[in-house]
């Protein structure tokens, strides 16, 4: 079975998600597309690292992910396939892979597979499809591009750890309004140390205990809770917690460790 998933900052609105999987339909009728998401905030790589990072892994090995963010076409843009723990992604070299990867690709390619450049208006048609379905069908990687043995680096933004502190911001925010930190399980179980914390945010709100499920609180009530990311989440059962306690991305936490 040929899968193919996309990640793109298209949205809903407008044709050219639609034009993105006529595209692949047209060559490969059979392929089975799987829309992650088309509402990653326009040109924003780490949003659009943290979603695919979370997801790519519970798809079938062999899957490939086509990844359309500030991907337009610039006399120097690189695109690249690669190949990670069994996945195929396609994309822009803009960074992205160093934000979704914990380790080193195990191929990677630089995509040589362009037409006359003066009609490369959507690459995500014009270059991204040609290579996902070549790589879906079973195809080689070096035979669609020159093999590199390096991708741009990007660095995210990690949390300061000062003496019985960590200070985390917000990366996301879901559907729900939840709203996700750079915070991971593993960095809070390390510092916390079977210790009482309290959770500082916007001032004057604090969480003190974590929740293992979101409706452990009552109705309308905060908690914070590590979800299917392993992120520090502050949610609100039943509510919208990003609205309601005013938190938007980038804005900063506060965890204090107590003796």
């Amino acid at each position: 079975m040929a899968i193919i998933t996309l990640t793109t900052d298209l949205g809903s609105k407008d044709f050219y998600q639609a034009a993105l999987k006529g595209s692949i339909l047209t060559i490969l009728p059979t392929a089975t597309i799987v829309d992650i998401t088309h509402e990653v905030p326009s040109f924003n790589i780490s949003y659009a690292a943290f979603v695919l990072k979370n997801v790519y892994n519970y798809f079938p090995k062999g899957t490939v992910h086509l990844i359309g963010i500030d991907s337009v076409f610039s006399e120097n843009t690189k695109y690249v396939g690669l190949k990670y723990q069994d996945h195929y992604f396609v994309g822009a070299d803009n960074g992205i892979f160093s934000l979704l990867f914990d380790g080193s690709p195990d191929e990677i390619v630089e995509l040589n597979i362009m037409q006359d450049l003066k009609y490369l208006h959507f690459p995500l048609v014009d270059i991204f499809v040609k290579a996902a379905i070549h790589l879906a069908k079973g195809g080689k990687l070096k035979d669609i591009g020159i093999p590199t043995a390096s991708i741009e680096e990007r660095m995210l933004l990690h949390p300061v750890i000062e003496q019985d502190i960590i200070r985390g911001s917000v990366i996301y925010i879901d559907t729900f309004c939840n709203v996700i930190t750079n915070i991971t399980k593993e960095l809070f179980t390390k510092i916390q140390r079977n210790r009482d914390f309290t959770l500082y945010f916007r001032k004057s709100e604090t969480i003190t205990q974590l929740s293992w499920h979101y409706n452990e609180v009552p109705e309308g009530e905060k908690l914070c809770i590590f979800g299917i990311s392993n992120h520090l989440e502050i949610a609100i059962n039943k509510g919208k917690a990003s609205g309601l306690l005013g938190l938007h991305l980038g804005d900063i936490v506060r965890i204090q460790f107590h003796p």
